[in-house]
């Protein structure tokens, strides 16, 4: 009996069961093509509309869903008036670029094939000394850093001084990767008349070397382009401003002194075999002096002086040639050590009067 009580009792469930169902399917249906009960009132969306047509047009759709409520006492989600508006056809006035397919870079096969060189501004030595730049010089293909120096600001005279030293140490590499910064390329829209009439604009000073060497530069549109030695910023100043605070570094010479000691114990840890073992390191000129340094061109008063830099230089006479006057003269200056001439005759120029000879300078001819 009780089994039956049971039995019974399921049927009627279920029998109940497939008449709520049933309704809730008419029901269902026989809402098609009304509007639903949370959708807003037409004449709120006509003015949510023609004010974003006219007082606050041109407003992304944050900016305009802050404004509805600030001026207009109109609460809405951003999603919704996100929406309302697309439905409208008001797009957002930012226009967004296509995501696009990236993929890392393949690391370069051989050492010596491309270098990435680049500078880091950071508070290095804390609160204990002044804050500082470090250049470096990244090789790709090992990940090993070739060449780093503290400097107090990023220049070309400290680039200069980091691909001396590089190209004493190794050799000329095929090329340099780095940024748009101001040392590699030229960023100003001057032309000169010179310029205009050949068509090619002057490169910098570190780019004209870099010619001269036949080394490329490759110049990277965003930081993330080069994101191996940005990477390699980010594990030295984490590494490296921990061991300058161990050994209570607060100076340019002390960083400089223990970076040299820095830079083995980290390419041993973090560099990597190529995937050739051949190299493409090049041979180094004779002239490397005259490469990596900075060439000014001047012309010869009819005194036979030079003016460079806010100093006066006069050219003495000499047998092979009686007056310099009229034609233009290279000057070049590479450290602030030394003066010399690339003239024949040793010591031909000598400053005029209170004029000093600051500076590994050469003067000279052009052609």
């Amino acid at each position: 009996m009780r089994g039956r009580n049971r039995k019974q009792l399921d049927y009627f469930a279920a029998l109940a069961g497939s008449r709520l169902r049933r309704k809730s399917v008419v029901a269902r249906y026989a809402s098609r093509g009304r509007p639903g009960p949370r959708r807003l009132p037409e004449r709120l969306r006509e003015r949510i509309l023609r004010l974003a047509r006219t007082r606050y047009a041109g407003f992304n759709d944050h900016h305009f869903c802050e404004k509805l409520l600030d001026n207009e006492g109109i609460s809405l989600g951003r999603e919704t008036l996100r929406r309302l508006l697309r439905s409208a056809g008001l797009g957002s006035p930012r226009k967004r670029r296509t995501p696009l397919h990236r993929q890392r870079r393949l690391a370069r096969a051989r050492e010596g094939e491309m270098l990435l060189v680049d500078a880091s501004l950071h508070h290095w030595l804390e609160d204990r000394g002044p804050q500082l730049t470090l250049l470096g010089f990244l090789d790709d293909a090992t990940r090993k850093v070739l060449v780093a120096e503290f400097f107090p600001t990023e220049d070309a005279l400290g680039y200069f001084r980091l691909l001396h030293r590089l190209l004493r140490r190794y050799g000329i590499p095929l090329s340099l990767y780095g940024d748009r910064h101001g040392v590699f390329v030229r960023n100003d829209d001057h032309w000169s008349v010179e310029e205009q009439l050949t068509g090619k604009r002057q490169p910098t000073q570190f780019g004209r070397a870099l010619a001269q060497l036949g080394i490329t530069y490759i110049a990277a549109n965003s930081p993330q382009a080069k994101g191996r030695i940005e990477r390699l910023w980010g594990t030295f100043q984490d590494r490296l401003t921990s061991e300058l605070r161990l050994a209570g570094a607060t100076d340019l010479d002390a960083a400089n002194a223990l970076l040299r000691h820095f830079l083995p114990d980290y390419n041993r840890r973090f560099g990597r075999a190529p995937r050739e073992s051949e190299t493409a390191w090049r041979p180094v000129p004779e002239n490397l002096d005259r490469i990596c340094c900075f060439i000014y061109e001047r012309n010869v008063s009819n005194d036979n002086v030079v003016q460079w830099d806010g100093r006066r230089f006069q050219i003495p006479p000499q047998p092979q040639r009686f007056s310099f006057a009229g034609p233009e003269f290279r000057s070049t200056n590479r450290s602030k050590e030394r003066f010399r001439s690339i003239t024949q005759t040793p010591n031909c120029i000598t400053p005029v009067g209170n004029s000093t000879l600051r500076g590994d300078t050469f003067i000279g001819p052009l052609g």
